[in-house]
């Protein structure tokens, strides 16, 4: 043999030798992969065990009266493990599947008894450990389930596997709902949900996880390795009962008006303490939702309403007073190509301040503040910097609207920016900037921020309490606060307003007209924006309101379409606030002369404030059993509600409101019907049940 024969030969051994190992090579791959796949990969899975988070209770959410505006309720992902009960009770099993199939599909409704049966079976036979039953399932649910044939048998050889998650509800439904907010599926969140979530979410807990066969991850141990820490309660600054008769009043004005959208705010003069915020928008079905948060996001012109703050601007720099007179013409003042134009022509060419604010003149401070300013335009522009407008309040909720005052040295200054903005053009604030310079004025002068959140509480026990932040200690002199308080309380009696009084008590205000622009179409669309606001009562202000509804289609004056809303809601809280009625003729309800009117069981506090204010006695049931209380004049008795989490009160003849608030402050989730009073609850009073146990209240 040759040399190169010997060489090929060798070659061809070495290429066999390398064809027979990538043969062997790929032979144990192949066995591996579709021989013994399924057992490494069972191995493997079993393998495999992870701590995961456990998700915490978020905490409360309640109004300034104790309601409950949002809560956590539990609910639960019921799993069965099909080999929890051992093997050699293969019989038991036998004998009580079908039992317990007929009990979930009788009980659940959701799949026959047929179906049960074979999921039940099936998992049995494949030895699952994770059998999905039922997703959704209320604690009072997973109570009776628990009773059901096999499930029965105790934590472990039942086979029960219940995984809670905690599903947020709001009691009162849409009342106030943006404001409270929401949180969505990536955590990010709006209103109190979102601005107080380090607080409210607690802090997770950790349980061990263990993948099984199909990637599915279960329980290692029943019970959970860290417990979780429920989130603490806010109490926030909002009125239930305000809520409510702000958002009726609104929605009827917006359907009357057939609106685009609206915003009401109701706040407390010296605290600064929302008590109600409603907002809706015309959805694309015609009705009226909340959809956005209108009056602390959106900015645009304000329109007549900004007439307070150029005024009190003059008064403040003594160009003017309230006495002063100017000239208003016909009511049209030709200025750079541009003629400013009152609504309606004046009956006087010749007015007082006072008048021409209390008719609503534009011609009247576009000629003031024109003649005053044009000069050295940043002494007007830097006074409103200096009361607080054009910078954003610092609310407690996230979302605030820009807020916009044009400077001189603005690329778009022209010759009309200073007369267009002395009654409202040309700049940007929010409904909410707007009102915080009708409560200063209210206030004498201070401005405060709005609060909606007064406290901050875990476990019963203050963690953080706010108070009144004051944004400018005075915005004008005492002066020029005195003389534009007088001019708000003319416009109630003598101007624009005057058809929104009531004779019951003072009110001041202004009302408000602006044209919308839309968008790049500039102003050419003719759209609206109505809006009045202002306080009452004007001598001694306690509530300061503002009103703005967009684009109304049946008129679009601000005392004939905000207006309304005003003294609707005005009404309604003068007649619920007692502390108002300072001239109430307590005579008249004299009890040795008149019939003790009829009480329903509810809110002890609440009904004897009132009858107290009326003049009638009242009297405990219980110091009368022990005798230590006169009963011989004519009183109202009283039964104090002990309210005890988890323990069903009674709530038969209560209210709705009082029913509610019982019901949901003991633990209880509440299913209602009917109106009226309560006349059947679905639950025995006495009885101790688990938090979040559902209830169903009838009333007639």
């Amino acid at each position: 043999m040759n040399i190169r024969t010997t060489i090929l030969f060798r070659v061809y051994l070495a290429f066999g030798a390398m064809l027979l190992i990538a043969c062997a090579v790929f032979f144990k791959v192949f066995h591996l992969q579709y021989v013994d796949g399924e057992k490494w990969k069972r191995l493997s899975d079993s393998l495999s065990i992870m701590e995961r988070e456990v998700e915490a209770a978020r905490g409360n959410i309640y109004s300034n009266d104790g309601s409950l505006l949002a809560t956590s309720v539990p609910e639960y992902e019921l799993r069965f493990d099909a080999m929890a009960l051992p093997e050699e009770d293969q019989d038991v099993f036998n004998l009580k599947v079908d039992s317990l199939a007929l009990k979930l599909a009788t009980f659940f409704k959701d799949k026959s008894k047929k179906q049960y049966l074979s999921l039940l079976r099936q998992g049995r036979n494949k030895k699952q450990r994770y059998v999905l039953i039922k997703r959704n399932v209320s604690h009072q649910e997973l109570k009776v389930v628990r009773t059901f044939p096999i499930f029965n048998l105790g934590k472990y050889k039942g086979g029960v596997i219940a995984e809670r998650r905690n599903k947020r509800i709001l009691p009162f439904t849409n009342l106030a709902a943006r404001t409270i907010g929401y949180k969505n599926n990536t955590g990010v969140g709006v209103g109190l949900e979102g601005a107080y979530g380090e607080f409210i979410d607690g802090k997770s807990g950790k349980r061990l996880m263990q993948r099984i066969a199909g990637g599915v991850w279960i329980p290692v141990n029943r019970d959970i390795e860290v417990a979780p820490i429920d989130g603490s309660d806010i109490i926030s600054t909002i009125d239930i009962n305000m809520q409510d008769m702000a958002q009726r009043a609104l929605e009827k004005q917006l359907i009357q008006s057939n609106a685009d959208n609206g915003c009401v705010i109701l706040m407390e003069v010296a605290t600064g303490e929302v008590r109600a915020v409603a907002n809706f928008t015309k959805d694309t079905d015609g009705v009226y939702r909340e959809k956005f948060n209108y009056a602390i996001a959106q900015s645009a012109d304000p329109g007549s309403t900004f007439k307070l703050a150029s005024y009190l601007a003059a008064i403040d720099d003594g160009v003017i007073d309230s006495s002063s007179m100017i000239q208003v013409g016909n009511g049209t003042f030709p200025i750079y190509r541009h003629t400013i134009k009152d609504s309606h022509a004046p009956k006087t060419s010749v007015m007082t301040v006072k008048k021409a604010f209390e008719e609503s003149s534009n011609v009247a401070i576009t000629k003031i503040i024109h003649t005053h300013y044009k000069d050295n335009p940043v002494k007007f522009t830097s006074k409103l910097v200096s009361m607080g407008l054009g910078q954003r309040l610092g609310l407690q909720i996230p979302g605030e609207g820009r807020a916009w005052i044009k400077q001189p040295d603005s690329k778009s200054w022209s010759g009309l920016s200073l007369v267009q903005m002395a009654y409202g053009y040309e700049m940007a604030l929010t409904p909410m900037q707007t009102l915080a310079i009708y409560n200063a004025v209210a206030n004498n002068g201070k401005m405060i921020a709005p609060l909606f959140v007064k406290e901050i509480r875990h476990l019963g026990n203050t963690v953080e309490r706010f108070e009144a932040r004051v944004i400018r200690e005075s915005i004008a002199s005492d002066r020029a606060i005195k003389q534009v308080q007088g001019m708000l309380e003319g416009v109630m009696t003598e101007g624009t307003g005057k058809k929104l009084r009531n004779p019951l008590y003072s009110s001041a205000g202004k009302t408000g007209t602006a044209q919308m622009a839309d968008g790049t179409k500039g102003y050419g669309q003719r759209k609206y924006q109505s809006s009045f606001a202002g306080y009452f009562p004007a001598e001694n202000p306690k509530y300061s309101m503002i009103v703005v509804i967009r684009n109304p289609r049946n008129g679009y004056y601000g005392g004939s379409v905000a207006g309304p809303v005003f003294r609707e809601l005005a009404d309604m809280v003068f007649a619920n606030d007692l502390s108002m009625h300072n001239n109430f003729d307590r005579k008249a309800s004299n009890p040795s002369l008149n019939k003790v009117p009829l009480t329903l069981k509810g809110s002890r506090q609440a009904s004897m404030k009132v009858y107290e204010a009326l003049g009638f006695k009242s009297f405990n049931w219980n110091d009368v059993a022990q005798g230590v209380v006169d009963t011989s004049s004519k009183g109202v008795p009283f039964v104090d509600i002990d309210i005890k989490e988890g323990v069903v009160p009674n709530v038969l003849g209560m209210g709705l409101i009082d029913a509610l608030y019982t019901l949901e402050n003991a633990g209880f989730k509440t299913a209602l019907q009917g109106k009226g009073k309560v006349v059947n609850q679905s639950l025995i009073a006495g009885q101790r049940m688990k938090v979040g146990t559902p209830i169903q209240i009838q009333l007639n």
